[in-house]
């Protein structure tokens, strides 16, 4: 209605342009990196028509203080900037997250054959093997079951408690946290991949046994096969217990990002 947009009109007007555009960037910055949102194959109207709605939402429901550039262009630029960095580390949280899907299918996929076998992931633009696509899909799938792509925008909104306009300090604790996050990467990586990589090991040892106990046996003939057949049927076996890790990583990002925020927090 009119007088519905003449309302939202006057609260960023009120507010002042400099905070609503902020908000904007801060807003945007979440959508570059962040799954789901930051996907290639997604229109960038639409990214960019979600942002701008969305931080007129927030500029009209969240109380925030207004910023002081000086009058100055550079100032606000490098306001501008750090508001931009701080949607961009909240987005990078969620994206290591889907990062250590992609990783566990790669290892997977090297153990049981489908290494050689690629698909074009929109995403990353880069080649990317068959399991860390179904992996990637499905992780996709439950996180928005669960609301994790709400949990990711209520995290933006919570931002602006622990981190003001213009107020985000980029420290050495931050940077700390940011390169334990990327190394926790591998090592998710490796705890979903471990029972099928643990099962195809067997398997080459047993293999290994039978060849030197039957030399006339062809091994290759009949280890592809079965490992194929062995890696498709843990993958189906464990898809419950994938399913269930996925919700305790969305839980473990939320829990990341809240440590990002509280390293932004701006020194008293």
């Amino acid at each position: 209605r009119n007088g519905d947009i003449m309302d939202i009109l006057t609260g960023i007007i009120s507010n002042g342009f400099e905070v609503f555009l902020m908000v904007f960037v801060r807003m945007t910055g979440l959508f570059v990196t962040a799954p789901i949102f930051g996907r290639r194959n997604l229109p960038t109207q639409v990214k960019i028509g979600f942002a701008f709605f969305n931080a007129v939402i927030l500029s009209n429901t969240i109380p925030l203080e207004k910023v002081e550039t000086g009058g100055g262009i550079l100032t606000l630029a490098v306001l501008v900037a750090k508001e931009f960095l701080v949607g961009v580390v909240i987005g990078y949280v969620a994206y290591m997250i889907f990062s250590s899907i992609y990783l566990a299918g790669q290892l997977i996929d090297m153990q049981i054959g489908f290494g050689i076998v690629s698909v074009l992931d929109p995403v990353s633009n880069i080649q990317l093997p068959v399991t860390s696509n179904f992996y990637y899909i499905l992780c996709m799938l439950v996180f928005m079951i669960i609301k994790g792509h709400h949990a990711l925008i209520k995290a933006l909104y919570d931002s602006y408690e622990f981190v003001p306009l213009g107020k985000a300090a980029f420290s050495d604790v931050l940077l700390g946290d940011v390169l334990k996050i990327f190394a926790n990467t591998f090592v998710i990586s490796f705890k979903i991949s471990a029972p099928i990589i643990a099962a195809i090991l067997i398997v080459d040892v047993a293999l290994g046994v039978i060849s030197k106990s039957i030399p006339q046996m062809n091994v290759f003939i009949v280890g592809m096969p079965l490992k194929l057949l062995i890696g498709i049927g843990l993958l189906i076996f464990t898809l419950p217990a994938f399913v269930s890790m996925i919700e305790n990583l969305t839980s473990l990002m939320s829990s990341d990002i809240l440590d990002i925020l509280k390293d932004l927090v701006p020194d008293k």
